[in-house]
């Protein structure tokens, strides 16, 4: 799957918005990827999960052992990719402002994790999902997305491979350029704080 396929699923779910939005990580942007609406559609998931599988590095398929994603966003992406690579999915939540793992949820000591997320842009949220992860025992290998809109620049302490890098801008809530100053803010995400 090429960048312009993965922009074309991305257009035909209209999951590629314009405006003036605020970003989980507080940052500001006049894009958004909502990939809640990409990932609404099983077989679009599929697709994009598949095509990531396959540009992760052949060890890290071999060596995983369990795909585990941040609620909420990463739910679907995270449950796909792990049927990809025919692993179990599981997920971390924030019941009190802190990812951990739930549900009787639980890793063996050392078990290999690969961590999944749907958009990452600063990758504070993958960050704090990989803590958790160690803390409940895991050993985070490798860490993936559908969307790294950090042009590059973020670092989650674990290699990395998102399924499509973009370069959309992000600005600090007090340095908007004038035209997104000028638009009411919306923040679309499912991140509280």
């Amino acid at each position: 799957m090429t960048d312009a396929d993965i922009l074309a699923e991305f257009h035909a779910a209209e999951a590629l918005l314009e405006g003036h939005f605020i970003l989980s990580s507080g940052r500001r942007s006049p894009r958004y990827l909502q990939c809640a609406r990409v990932l609404m559609d099983p077989a679009r998931a599929a697709r994009l999960a598949e095509a990531l599988a396959a540009k992760l590095p052949a060890d890290i398929r071999a060596a995983t052992e369990v795909v585990i994603a941040p609620a909420m966003g990463g739910l679907i992406c995270g449950h796909e990719l792990a049927r990809a690579l025919g692993t179990l999915s599981m997920f971390v939540e924030r019941p009190t402002g802190s990812f951990e793992l739930r549900r009787g949820f639980r890793l063996a000591p050392g078990q290999k994790v690969l961590l999944m997320e749907d958009v990452v842009t600063t990758g504070l949220s993958s960050r704090e999902a990989i803590a958790a992860v160690r803390a409940a025992g895991g050993d985070v290998i490798h860490a993936a997305s559908l969307v790294d809109r950090s042009g590059g620049t973020a670092d989650l302490g674990v290699p990395f491979t998102p399924l499509i890098r973009l370069d959309v801008p992000s600005y600090p809530a007090d340095a908007l350029p004038p035209e997104l100053a000028a638009i009411p803010a919306i923040k679309p995400g499912s991140r509280v704080a």
